[in-house]
């Protein structure tokens, strides 16, 4: 199927309806989109996610800082329900960093290589299973489709869609495989970002290389999590979900 909802105002966007199951079941279309930041949106795009993709909630996985300097999108003037999740551990409102754009514990830039993604996402988890909770909780009982999004709709949405896909018993080559497709669109990503802030000094001058999903980081979140856990439904029953739960979040997106 064509997972790709090419609307004016986003360039990584896409529908993980279509996505088999290790057990012959599918996800369903329509219960899960993930995408880049949607504040450029035309009227016609968000009628469009509205009343044909039939969306109800929005996750919104960016930072104080971020929401502060982009302000409000279209979809604020909407029905929608929207719920705030940053992945960021923040000391107050307006003074972090997007995790993908962060630099290393120790404060010097640094190449992005695999490691230092999976490091990333292995934070988002640690430091913040509040909001990697909050956001899949959202998933599970939104009444309609649920767009989960970021900045580039790459890391922080990745790592959410991520944990989704494997609740859903999606094989962990088709989660990969996932992930990795927003790398077909990161010069556009990338342009969308570079001439705002709060993103344009984190990547001016930057190779784009250091950017692009590369699957042995999604591989190495999907194998912490078999191992810690025993698998992304595991992690949640650490973290204060009950098995209804678990299997509401299951349902919703199978079909």
């Amino acid at each position: 199927m064509q997972r790709w909802i090419d609307l004016d105002g986003v360039v990584n966007m896409r529908d993980v309806g279509g996505l088999p199951t290790r057990d012959g079941g599918v996800v369903h279309p329509g219960r899960l989109i993930r995408s880049d930041n949607l504040q450029d949106l035309s009227p016609g795009a968000v009628r469009h996610l509205v009343d044909d993709l039939g969306v109800t909630d929005i996750v919104d996985l960016r930072s104080h800082k971020e929401l502060h300097a982009t302000g409000d999108g279209p979809l604020r003037a909407t029905t929608l329900r929207h719920h705030h999740h940053s992945f960021i551990r923040e000391q107050a409102p307006g003074v972090d960093v997007p995790g993908f754009l962060a630099a290393d514990p120790v404060g010097e830039p640094r190449p992005k290589d695999a490691n230092f993604w999976s490091q990333h996402y292995r934070g988002y988890l640690s430091e913040r299973p509040d909001s990697v909770s909050g956001a899949l909780s959202v998933v599970a009982t939104a009444t309609g489709a649920t767009v989960v999004h970021c900045a580039a709709g790459k890391d922080r949405t990745g790592t959410v869609v991520g944990l989704a896909l494997a609740v859903a018993g999606v094989p962990d080559e088709e989660i990969i495989a996932d992930y990795v497709l927003s790398g077909e669109r990161i010069q556009r990503i990338i342009d969308r970002l570079i001439d705002r802030d709060p993103y344009r000094e984190s990547l001016r001058d930057k190779p784009v290389d250091e950017q692009i999903p590369l699957s042995s980081s999604m591989e190495a979140l999907l194998g912490m999590l078999a191992a810690d856990y025993g698998g992304a439904a595991g992690w949640l029953l650490a973290h204060g979900w009950t098995a209804d739960q678990v299997a509401a979040l299951r349902a919703k997106l199978l079909a």
